[in-house]
């Protein structure tokens, strides 16, 4: 992007500043709270599987409610404004990492749990989605992809400074700064953020509570109803939606035990997860930013995926037969090329569908992959567990990620076979009134 491009950042200045500083807050407690929660709950151990347990119960917990909660916020957006539901998305990890700056016990750590599930449930992705929708509010409809790549691009950079604070911060400062840069964020966002929404007058809300829940019902049915009839009848969106299922239901249980193994096999610390954790953050900057549009003219949506789902199989594999130290940082590497899986299958899916019908069937992968998501931990947690156990039948403590990654080669199966064809014309009725109400418009 150029300088004109930059300028046109300007007016996002008070909203990206801040949501930096809550993705590096965030991101900077997770290579430390593998150790603070297995200290707590399995004092003097190195593999805890009631930590394993909690965070693949937690997981599915939040996949579930999230697909409740996450377009019910995006009205409510749209309804009362982006800037108070960004206020109390944004604030509900302060009390959550406040109760760890206060104590590590086993209480603190269960109670740290239970309010953590109910931040996950109301802030993971809707941040995201009503920050992207203030950024339509201000820029031009010709220049929002540029604008939402640097959104992501910040993203990632975020990530990667926090990982650098977490390998070089002492332990006992991680969640007390973490927590300062929490608060820091509503409250330089309720000083200077603008809102960009009217919101609607008392006379507009005028229906009950009851009847605006039954309303929100509705058009989600209506809309998932007409999602899934779009998605069926295009080999494209379906053959994109099963390659999603299948990659999202092996990487998600991969990143949901990840660190414990590597803890419980090599005696990984919160040093070694944040230089892991940098490794891919760095390479999915370079990967997205650089490499990604150079490389996207010369072979097309479908080689890309293809060859980011056979870097993803490789990753998975170093991973579940780490026989040394040094492996799983040659696994890590892989990051720079697997990071392409998502963004070429948001191309594959823009290619598969008509102008009118982009937010539903990205929508619609969306939920396919959200339900991956719940039900990974589900298999993942109880075989990782097993295996890292004195019980397994037999050495391989990395046997439940092998297995998630022949999800990732069923997924490179189904790649192998798409065909990116344009769009037919609508062969099915749409109620144009309200089988799609914009979650954020």
């Amino acid at each position: 992007m150029g300088i004109e491009s930059m300028r046109k950042l300007k007016p996002l200045l008070h909203l990206l500043l801040p949501l930096c500083a809550h993705w590096i807050a965030e991101e900077m407690t997770v290579s430390v709270l593998v150790d603070v929660t297995t200290s707590a709950l399995c004092p003097g151990q190195s593999t805890c599987s009631e930590a394993i347990y909690i965070n693949g119960v937690q997981q599915t917990i939040v996949g579930i409610f999230k697909m409740i909660v996450l377009p019910i916020l995006g009205q409510l957006a749209d309804e009362y404004g982006r800037k108070p539901l960004l206020l109390i998305t944004v604030s509900t990890t302060i009390i959550p990492f406040g109760l760890l700056t206060i104590n590590k016990s086993r209480e603190f750590v269960y109670a740290y749990y239970v309010l953590r599930t109910i931040s996950f449930i109301i802030s993971q992705g809707s941040i995201f989605c009503i920050s992207v929708a203030y950024a339509a509010d201000v820029v031009e409809e010709n220049s929002r992809a540029g604008v939402f790549s640097w959104i992501t691009g910040l993203f990632s950079a975020s990530h990667v400074l926090g990982n650098v604070l977490a390998r070089f911060l002492p332990v006992g400062y991680i969640f007390q700064v973490s927590v300062g840069l929490l608060i820091f964020v509503p409250v330089y966002m309720s000083l200077f953020l603008a809102e960009t929404v009217t919101p609607k007058t008392e006379e507009n809300r005028s229906l009950t509570l009851k009847s605006n829940v039954l309303k929100i019902v509705q058009e989600r049915y209506n809309s998932m109803r007409y999602a899934a009839n779009l998605v069926t009848s295009s080999p494209t969106l379906k053959c994109i939606s099963l390659v999603s299922f299948f990659y999202e239901l092996g990487m998600s249980g991969i990143s949901s035990v990840l660190l414990y193994y590597l803890k419980s096999a090599f005696g990984f610390n919160k040093n070694q997860f944040s230089e892991l954790l940098m490794m891919v953050g760095v390479g999915s900057i370079v990967s997205q930013i650089v490499v990604l549009p150079l490389i996207n003219p010369l072979f097309g949506e479908k080689m890309i995926l293809c060859m980011a789902l056979l870097s993803s199989i490789a990753y998975a594999m170093l991973y579940g037969l780490a026989w040394a130290p040094w492996v799983p940082y040659l696994s890590a590497s892989f990051g720079v090329i697997y990071i392409l899986v998502k963004p070429s299958t948001y191309a594959v899916i823009s290619k598969g569908a008509l102008s009118a019908d982009q937010g539903k069937a990205q929508g619609f992968v969306a939920g396919v992959q959200a339900i991956a998501s719940l039900l990974s931990p589900i298999v993942m947690s109880p075989l990782t567990t097993w295996f890292l156990s004195r019980d397994a039948p037999f050495n391989c403590k990395g046997f439940s990620i092998l297995c998630a990654s022949l999800c990732m080669v069923v997924a490179l199966c189904y790649a192998s076979t798409l065909k990116v064809e344009a769009p037919r014309e609508r062969a099915f009725d749409e109620n144009a009134e309200n089988i799609e109400a914009p979650l954020l418009t």
